[in-house]
């Protein structure tokens, strides 16, 4: 099985689901320095600014963008479905689903290892997708444990990495274009892909 999406009776049965399991896991940390130095070096490669705004969806307690924002040129926030984001720096509460007028088209990346946590991936990285500007990069942070075998009520999307790239075309077609980097994260003994999606159009549908 290359892909699997668990489906939920409800949308409140999907986010209690998600705010308990936020809860149970609060103090552990997926992101690791190695990774996000890397998206940090795709950014400033990618994007032509000497100064970066971004946001990190589903950042849990906030290690994400805290420490991306440790570097002066990046002014990083992060959001997550659970209320105990209130907790932490730069987090604020929020459904990485849902559209915000005010964030539309507006920065210059966007980065998330938790699109596997997503009831409607495919809803949430339209979203993301139409955060960014013109020139914005979007980067999935992906691994085999983010892989369909993994997947069910606590993390309901996954897809395995090789065909990550097919699915993204599958979605979006021509409105985006994709590559890939991939490090060795240095919390866990797993490989990270990093895709780089950019849009091709003002607005991804």
């Amino acid at each position: 099985m290359d892909f699997y999406l668990h489906q939920y009776d409800s949308y409140e049965t999907y986010k209690e689901t998600q705010i308990f399991y936020n809860k149970k896991k609060l103090q552990n940390i997926w992101a690791d320095k190695t990774t996000l130095t890397l998206v940090k070096d795709i950014v400033s490669k990618e994007v032509s600014n000497r100064s970066f705004s971004g946001i990190c969806h589903g950042s849990r307690n906030g290690f994400e963008q805290n420490y991306l924002s440790e570097d002066d040129k990046f002014d990083v926030f992060g959001t997550d479905i659970s209320p105990t984001a209130k907790q932490f720096e730069r987090s604020i509460e929020w459904d990485f689903h849902d559209e915000k007028e005010e964030w539309k088209n507006k920065f210059d990346f966007i980065y998330s290892n938790s699109l596997d946590q997503g009831w409607n991936p495919r809803k949430a990285l339209t979203t993301w997708l139409n955060q960014i500007h013109q020139d914005g990069v979007v980067i999935i942070e992906h691994t085999n444990a983010h892989g369909p075998q993994w997947a069910g009520e606590m993390d309901p999307f996954g897809v395995k990495p090789n065909v990550m790239p097919y699915v993204f075309a599958d979605w979006f077609g021509h409105q985006i274009s994709t590559s890939f980097e991939s490090v060795q994260k240095d919390n866990k003994d797993l490989k990270a892909w990093l895709f780089i999606l950019k849009k091709n159009v003002l607005v991804v549908t």
